[in-house]
């Protein structure tokens, strides 16, 4: 017919509300299917989206950050040492500094003592023909000026060898210096007492040890008292002869100055200390002076095999 809607189309409505349905108070045909397929489409919690991945919160990405970030020390940048491993370092640098000195001195010490017996020393009768007459205080003030003399060339030498300092090479030099005044000061202690007729007994080895530790306690030698001669034996004595070494080389240490400052501040250095170094022991052994006349006959003072080298 005509006027009749063709059986083969549908009409298009729109959806409404199940309250502005005319036909009566229910819910419009449908419109329970409408909502389960509009549920169907939006992705249920927890399901995965091939397209975006796993939904993502940006409260869940800020609460994940948050254990990584307090896992540094707070204030300090990642990677960074924490103040109690840095002090760590400080005291084992500290410790091992303290070790190589201290094995310096020791070897310094073990040189001296070698080095001790090997300076010849010439005894009264040879002394008195060298210098003939001459009475006791004028041959002892002919061997101050030569120890002097001797001992500002070695401070001399030593300064002008550091005109261009060297870090690596300091320590060899002030080493160098330090053996090299010492066995001058050892034959002048040695021969000062051969002139106040002081003349320690026993052989080569222990006269030495005693005349070494005369040079580290800055005393003459009592020969009276056999107990200040055996402990220059003794442990005691290395003690005080590293301690003498270190005074020493803090004593010296402006010997380095570079441009030959150090050559001029050596020898005047050095100068002083071997005379008031002689004049200490000088006037220890006044007190005990044996007058020439009066000495009994001495033998010749044993000469080492290997003599080292003075220069006075």
């Amino acid at each position: 017919m005509a006027g009749d809607t063709p059986s083969r189309k549908r009409r298009f409505r729109l959806p409404r509300k199940p309250e502005a349905y005319q036909g009566g108070t229910g819910p419009a045909p449908g419109a329970h299917d409408a909502p389960a397929e509009h549920s169907a489409l939006l992705p249920s919690p927890g399901t995965r989206d091939d397209e975006r991945g796993p939904s993502a919160s940006l409260a869940a990405a800020g609460g994940a950050q948050a254990p990584a970030e307090q896992a540094g020390t707070p204030g300090a940048p990642a990677g960074t040492p924490d103040r109690a491993g840095r002090l760590d370092a400080v005291r084992r640098g500290v410790r091992r500094g303290r070790e190589g000195a201290r094995a310096g001195l020791a070897h310094l010490a073990d040189r001296l003592i070698e080095n001790a017996p090997r300076v010849p020393v010439r005894d009264l009768a040879t002394l008195r023909g060298q210098f003939p007459g001459l009475t006791p205080e004028q041959l002892a003030d002919r061997l101050i000026a030569g120890a002097a003399n001797a001992t500002s060339t070695v401070g001399a030498g030593v300064g002008a060898a550091a005109m261009l300092p060297v870090p690596p090479a300091m320590p060899a030099e002030m080493a160098a210096e330090i053996t090299g005044v010492a066995a001058i000061e050892l034959k002048l202690i040695a021969e000062l007492h051969e002139v106040y007729g002081q003349r320690p007994p026993g052989n080569l080895k222990e006269r030495a040890m005693a005349y070494l530790t005369s040079w580290t306690e800055e005393r003459g030698i009592d020969v009276t008292k056999p107990a200040t001669i055996n402990a220059a034996l003794g442990g005691r004595m290395k003690r005080e002869l590293r301690q003498q070494i270190m005074k020493r080389m803090v004593r010296n240490l402006p010997n380095l100055m570079p441009f030959m400052v150090g050559a001029a501040v050596g020898a005047v250095m050095n100068r002083r200390d071997t005379k008031k170094l002689a004049e200490r022991i000088r006037a220890d052994l006044r007190t005990r002076q044996v007058p020439w006349d009066a000495l009994p006959p001495l033998p010749p003072l044993e000469q080492p095999q290997n003599p080292k080298e003075i220069g006075f």
